[in-house]
């Protein structure tokens, strides 16, 4: 197997010529993103993915944010009081708010934005109903002046706070005229940038109309999936920021005379996801498999995760034991190590022997390509392991924007799917949100047990902060013994910066740029 590494690390280098480059650099005025995916929305509800949401925060405001330091911080409210219950949350706006348009924003805009979200005739599948919303029993919000907003919730929950920090605030008058399709592609913001042009597969152009809340007059997002187009093009000064970084460009980058790769340990939870819906179940032997407690168990020690990070994400990493960011992770529980014997074993034991052809089962994993670091690959080599113990693994990779999200927002990628989804570490509770219901819009595995969910109730019942942490130290245990996920890792984040800019990567992907400004600028 670890020929099959150094076969796909080299094709990863083999592929990794710079293409010529002709753009023309950015004027002063001007900071240039290259990222590997584009936005597939501009509707503050249905945004689902990191870099559409990295964009969009530049647009919209939010009540509150979480910072880099990790503290929730004032953004368009300036103070909050929680209910002595933890039912409510109760929101002072800052004065003089405007959206873009010129329209005063207000405490009737806020209660909108939050409603408007839930409301079940607009259907939204995007992170604040799919995961804020589900995590925190959003019920309604109110305006109870014109700079109050009350967010009403259906119980106390501990990262409530954090949580409503990432719904974006839009203009009641606004978006009431507006069709879902137009919302789509015409957001009318709260932020200090305008959305200006949106050149689908190419760029997207954000115009500032807040002066004094960013440096840049134009920001520009350019769509770039190759990873050594992207340094070609810092390298060239075409852009000042990267991400996802590939490791076979980093010394190409560092040893350049126009940038320098910044590294940070990132907060993505890295997996292979089990859809354990009933359709993928009755549709092949594979995805009735993996309904099997035991089968998911043996494939964890099918994988060699550090050789995996190693070979070919140029970093170590020790695997992880659950879905919550170290150090708040269960410190009792030990990384699955890799013991391809083991996962035979247990294969034979829950009735999979190999067949007359070597072969126990066959199943597809649907993976994207371009989006998380050097992912294409990773996926492959996931699927080299597990066929080297028999499960005969067809990887199906997949474009990010219009193919993998679709399928991803409506629970349909699967039966395997390779993932990765945003973190925190500012609360185990953050991570472990992901799946606060059975039906959650980020539980894209329809894992249900029972043990695992029982214990929210818990959380929200306990007293102290002990007796929090015991729960959810259970609730982890839970999670590494009946396994929703094959485990994989933590993403390190790779970012190339022009020698032209003072911009300091955050841990979280959170990829803000208000502060970014040119190193001259003093």
């Amino acid at each position: 197997m670890m020929t099959s590494l150094r076969s796909l690390l080299l094709v990863s280098v083999a592929v990794a010529a710079a293409p010529s480059v002709t753009m023309a650099q950015p004027s002063d005025d001007t900071i240039v993103v290259g990222i590997s995916a584009d936005a597939n929305t501009f509707d503050p509800a249905a945004i689902s993915s990191r870099d559409n949401s990295n964009i969009a925060k530049h647009i919209f405001g939010t009540l509150y944010e979480v910072s880099a330091d990790g503290k929730i911080v004032p953004d368009l409210a300036e103070s909050y009081v929680e209910a002595e219950d933890g039912k409510s949350y109760t929101y002072t706006l800052r004065q003089g708010l405007t959206c873009e348009d010129g329209e005063a924003l207000t405490a009737e805009d806020a209660a909108y934005s939050f409603n408007r979200a839930a409301d079940p005739a607009n259907a939204f599948t995007g992170n604040t109903p799919g995961f804020v919303y589900s995590s925190i029993q959003f019920k309604s919000a109110e305006a109870i002046s014109e700079r109050e907003v009350r967010i009403n919730l259906g119980q106390k929950n501990p990262v409530s706070f954090g949580l409503i920090a990432e719904v974006f605030i839009h203009c009641k008058d606004s978006y009431q005229k507006m069709s879902l399709d137009e919302a789509a592609t015409k957001p009318v913001g709260s932020g200090p940038y305008r959305l200006a042009q949106w050149d689908r597969g190419s760029q997207v152009v954000l115009e500032r109309v807040k002066k004094d809340e960013a440096n840049f007059q134009n920001m520009v997002w350019r769509i770039i999936p190759e990873a050594s187009t992207r340094s070609a093009e810092l390298i060239a000064g075409n852009v000042d920021v990267i991400t996802n970084v590939a490791p076979d460009q980093l010394d190409a980058i560092n040893n350049s005379s126009s940038a320098k790769v910044k590294a940070v340990q990132g907060t993505r939870r890295i997996y292979v996801g089990f859809n354990l819906r009933k359709d993928f179940a009755e549709a092949g032997k594979g995805g009735a498999a993996i309904q099997d407690q035991k089968v998911r168990v043996a494939l964890q020690y099918a994988v060699d995760v550090p050789a995996i990070c190693k070979q070919l994400l140029n970093f170590e990493c020790e695997r992880a034991t659950s879905l919550v960011n170290p150090p708040n992770g269960n410190p009792k529980l030990k990384p699955y190590p890799y013991d391809p014997k083991m996962a035979e074993k247990l294969l034979d034991e829950a009735g999979y022997p190999r067949g007359a052809d070597g072969v126990r089962f066959k199943i597809t994993m649907q993976a994207p390509r371009g989006r998380y670091l050097n992912d294409a690959n990773v996926a492959l080599a996931v699927g080299q392991y597990l066929t080297d113990i028999g499960v005969e693994t067809n990887v199906e990779l997949l474009e990010w924007a219009s193919v993998y999200v679709p399928l991803i927002s409506k629970h349909d990628a699967g039966p395997m799917f390779f993932l990765g989804t945003g973190g925190g570490t500012w609360s185990p509770l953050y991570d472990m949100t992901d799946l606060s219901t059975p039906e959650a819009g980020t539980n894209y595995t329809s894992w249900s047990n029972p043990d695992w969910f029982a214990g929210w109730k818990e959380i929200s019942a306990a007293a102290s902060e002990e007796e929090r942490r015991v729960v959810i130290d259970r609730m982890l245990e839970v999670f590494y013994n009946d396994p929703p996920w094959l485990l994989m890792y933590f993403q390190p984040d790779f970012y190339g910066v022009s020698d032209r800019l003072d911009f300091t990567p955050r841990r979280d992907e959170k990829v803000y740029l208000f502060d970014a400004k040119l190193k001259s600028a003093g």
